[in-house]
Parts: C-alpha cells; sequence; structure tokens
C-alpha cells in the first residue's frame, strides 16, 4: 500500500496536467505543492496519532484558532510577528499535551477527548470573536503561507522532521504501542509517554498548518472546518491502519498529495463541494473494510486441528 499510494499519486499528477497544461510547469506545479502543504502537514501529525492506536479530532478547530489568536493579537503589526509565531506553536503544544494527559492519565477514549476539545476550541473561538474575526495579520506573517517557497521550505522542514521521528527508536515504540499497548509496556515501553508525545507532535503540526493556511486563506472562522476528517482521510488512503500499528508517514504524507490532487482534478471538470466529504467518506470506510480483511490474512488462518481443539 506504502508503494500503491505513490502510483495513484502519479497517475492523478498525470490526469491534472492532461486537463490543465500549466500545471506542468514550475510554477504550477509548486503552487499545487503550497495548497497541499497544510494537510500534508495535519496527516503527519495524524500519523503519529493513528499510529499509537488513537484519534486527534481537535485538529480543525485548532487550525482556526490559530488563524483568529493570530489576527487578534498581531493587529497589523510587523514587530508582533515572530513572537505571536511562537506562542501559536506553543499553543498547538499545550493542546496536544492536553489531549494525551486526559487519554492517558485520566483514561478517557481519545475519540471523546478530542470531540471534546474540539467543541471547546470552537466555541472559544466563537465566544472572543463573536462570529466574525478581527484583527489582521501582518506581511511577515502571511508570506509563510502566501509565497510559494516559503511555503515548500516549511513543508520540507516538517516532512524531515516527522520522517527522522518515525525512523528513530520512537517511530518504533509508537507502532509497538499501537499494535498491542499492554506487550509493549511488558516489553519496557511507557505507553503513556509515547502516545502523549504522539498528541503533541499532531498540535504542533496543526498549529504549523494554521500558521500557513492563515497566510494563505486569510482570517475566517471557518478556515479549518473539516480539516480533521480530511487529514484521516488522507492517512488511511496513505495505508495507515486504523487502531494502530501499522503503517508509514512517508506513506501518510503521500495520501494526503494524493487527497489534495483528486480534489484538484475534481475541481477542474468542475465536480466539487459536498462530493469531497462524500470522497472522504468512501476512502474511510473502504480503508477500514480493507484493513478487518486484511488482518486476519495477516495474522493466518486457523487450522483445523485448532479449530478442533478450541472445541
Amino acid at each position: 500500500m506504502k508503494r500503491m499510494i505513490f502510483v495513484v499519486l502519479a497517475l492523478l499528477l498525470v490526469a491534472v496536467a492532461v486537463a490543465n497544461p500549466l500545471f506542468l510547469e514550475p510554477a504550477g506545479f509548486l503552487g499545487f505543492v503550497k495548497r497541499a502543504a497544510p494537510l500534508v502537514i495535519l496527516a503527519a501529525g495524524q500519523y503519529f496519532v493513528i499510529a499509537s492506536g488513537e484519534f486527534d479530532l481537535s485538529v480543525g478547530s485548532l487550525v482556526t484558532a490559530v488563524v483568529v489568536v493570530a489576527a487578534r493579537l498581531i493587529d497589523g503589526d510587523e514587530a508582533a510577528t515572530w513572537p505571536v509565531l511562537a506562542l501559536l506553536v506553543a499553543l498547538g503544544l499545550l493542546v496536544g499535551l492536553a489531549n494525551g494527559l486526559i487519554t492517558t492519565v485520566l483514561r478517557v477514549p481519545s475519540f471523546i477527548t478530542t470531540l471534546g476539545m474540539m467543541l471547546v476550541l470552537s466555541g472559544a473561538v466563537f465566544l472572543w470573536t463573536g462570529g466574525a474575526p478581527r484583527g489582521s495579520l501582518s506581511a511577515g506573517f502571511r508570506i509563510l503561507g502566501r509565497d510559494t517557497l516559503w511555503a515548500v521550505l516549511v513543508l520540507a522542514a516538517v516532512a524531515a522532521a516527522a520522517i527522522l521521528l518515525a525512523r528513530a527508536t520512537f517511530g518504533k515504540t509508537l507502532l509497538a504501542t499501537g499494535d498491542n499497548a499492554k506487550a509493549a509496556e511488558l516489553s519496557g515501553v511507557r505507553v503513556g509517554r509515547t502516545k502523549v508525545l504522539a498528541f503533541a507532535l499532531s498540535g504542533v503540526a496543526a498549529a504549523v498548518a494554521g500558521i500557513l493556511l492563515g497566510g494563505f486563506a486569510g482570517v475566517s472562522a471557518q478556515v479549518g472546518q473539516g480539516l480533521e476528517f480530511s487529514a484521516i482521510t488522507a492517512v488511511v488512503l496513505g495505508g495507515v491502519v486504523l487502531g494502530g500499528g501499522r503503517g508509514s508517514v512517508v506513506a501518510a504524507m503521500g495520501g494526503a498529495l494524493t487527497l489534495e490532487a483528486l480534489f484538484t482534478l475534481l475541481n477542474l471538470y468542475g465536480i466539487a463541494g459536498a462530493l469531497e466529504y462524500t470522497v472522504q467518506g468512501l476512502i474511510i470506510v473502504a480503508a477500514v473494510a480493507a484493513g478487518a480483511v486484511r488482518l486476519p490474512a495477516l495474522l493466518g488462518s486457523p487450522r483445523k486441528g485448532d479449530a478442533h481443539a478450541a472445541s
């Protein structure tokens, strides 16, 4: 599946190029990468959480909070750009740590924890803005998402960091935790800490994605709406197993690029809007179904003798 996603990506890119020959020019392709960068970064963060056996539904609301907070605090002041950028990354880290600690220490299922965090962040944004965000982003802030070179550089840095983490000891303990948390704990893995770190990475990734989207899409109270489902769709499209234990961060990011290429192709043919949600839903259902069929095959079918013994 890891290789297959890149074959599908290549076919979709060819189809996009056929529909729009300008896509083959450097500016056209880099523009596609810039548009895909926030989702690729979100998928990288979501990979760590899903690989550990959990979910993070709060990233879309966190993206919105990042953009709204940035506009309110900067309010056009260029000097405030870098302090606010640091604060936004800290906010993402704080939200991720809160999700991780509630899930591991209080033993609240991550689906409920992050769903609650999503609602808390959405409510906080609405309360603070009254539904109409105030303030404005500085030119220095917006260049990170608006300028193609900057956006690609940020994406490259995040992708490199994610790949290094996935290939390090942390990545191996993450997959062991997602595959069988009890067995991993018995073998010396600090399961709770591993999951908390996974949520923290997801929060930081959402903050970075929000920074890019703020520069690219502007200030809006709906800028992050639905991105949590897009990130999950991208990860499972890349072959990462829901429930944890199997997958690759490279394939997860490839899944995000593939999803963006698919949506680009749909837009070129005038098929967009609600159909995008339909496609995402079908991908998630198909991925779960494929995993359910494939898992028994990977584990091996019971032998007849074993079946008689069990009976």
